[in-house]
């Protein structure tokens, strides 16, 4: 079996639908040594990072600039090469699959449905049309993947799409992220961002359906409580511009708040400095009110980090029951859990260890072994 991926966004690691093909072909190639992997990227691609042994790279011609560039390698380019490598399959691992020229069995991962879900994020005239083209296309796939049972249930309703075709393959955490195995390691990167030697961490975006606002009203009720000593630590690349639909004016509310003097603004963070960042945490809060599968949560867990959420979309069946989760709306709640967490012991040493044992649940390798079963079923098909 021959399996040709779309790879524009392998060199993207920051992004999650780089993140999620690396770790998806890394792991197939462990659990399917004789499955034939062509990655397919654009003409500019010439450097790879991280690349899997006996992967064949292929290059699609590309046209225009910006998002039109992007288009044409969906649409033209990458169906081009499938064809020309005679692939049994071609795999979109990201929600853009080709249209009208499909000269493989497709298989599209569709890891959210943001624009279909929130109005916030549908954007302008353009967006509109790439939305509705890349929906025109999943209905044309011969199946789906996404990430969790509750984006399998919102591309059913919004996607008109049948339950049989779509099969959720969770994600997982990096190995990276564990206990700490070298203290000192940790204690650099402390330093590095001059963090107090205890703190509540939210690490993220911060457009709207991240929920940080929330977050910055529950400060206000936890924030008096544990003082200046254990700052809330606000972590991830910020926008250009605050004070847009999708990107609140945090700072200017956190003003008006009054709570300025309990938080620090990191910024963007190193990759390699994640795990570290988690260890040292007292607590994680992730606010999120929609995910498709909702990562960090896990990787805060698995370095053994008591995790605080909301219970909503995907981040229950991350979670299970080894995380404090309360409602998205409530406040009060939200900065009542960040105190219970951060003072009690028995609490939070309870979180600490369900945590670990919940992330050990979600491996790469059933990642990737229950993606091999979808390209079975369809061969088989």
């Amino acid at each position: 079996m021959h399996i040709a991926f779309n790879g524009w966004f392998w060199n993207q690691q920051r992004v999650g639908s780089g993140q999620y093909i690396h770790h998806l072909m890394t792991a197939l190639q462990k659990v399917a040594p004789d499955l034939m992997m062509t990655l397919v990227v654009p003409d500019f691609m010439q450097e790879f990072s991280n690349l899997p042994e006996n992967v064949n790279i292929a290059h699609a011609p590309t046209k225009f600039k910006g998002n039109l560039q992007k288009v044409w390698f969906e649409q033209r380019g990458y169906p081009q090469v499938v064809r020309q490598v005679g692939a049994d399959i071609a795999h979109v691992p990201y929600w853009g699959g080709p249209l009208s020229s499909k000269p493989a069995r497709l298989v599209t991962s569709v890891l959210d449905i943001i624009p279909l879900v929130l109005p916030e994020y549908r954007g302008g005239t353009g967006a509109k049309f790439y939305t509705s083209l890349v929906s025109a296309t999943a209905k044309g796939s011969a199946h789906i993947i996404t990430l969790s049972e509750a984006s399998k249930a919102d591309i059913v309703q919004h996607l008109d799409i049948p339950a049989e075709q779509i099969t959720p393959t969770y994600l997982a955490a990096d190995d990276r992220f564990r206990p700490a195995a070298y203290p000192d390691e940790d204690e650099a990167v402390r330093q590095k961002y001059d963090l107090p030697s205890e703190f509540v961490l939210y690490f993220g975006g911060f457009d709207i359906r991240k929920n940080v606002h929330n977050l910055l009203l529950a400060w206000t009720y936890a924030g008096p409580s544990l003082g200046e000593q254990v700052p809330l630590v606000l972590a991830g690349n910020q926008p250009k511009a605050w004070g847009t639909p999708r990107f609140p004016d945090l700072r200017k509310y956190a003003q008006e708040l009054d709570i300025e003097k309990y938080l620090m603004w990191l910024g963007e963070i190193a990759e390699e400095d994640k795990p570290a960042l988690y260890r040292l945490a007292k607590a994680v809060v992730f606010p999120s009110r929609y995910e498709g599968f909702g990562l960090p949560p896990l990787e805060a867990m698995a370095c053994g980090t008591p995790v605080i959420a909301c219970d909503v979309s995907s981040i229950p069946e991350v979670t299970g029951d080894a995380a404090y989760l309360v409602p998205p709306d409530d406040a009060r709640q939200l900065g009542a859990a960040i105190l219970a967490v951060v003072i009690q012991d028995d609490l939070h040493a309870h979180l600490a260890n369900a945590g670990r044992g919940q992330a050990s649940k979600f491996t790469w390798r059933k990642t990737a072994q229950k993606t091999l079963e979808v390209y079975e079923q369809v061969m088989r098909g």
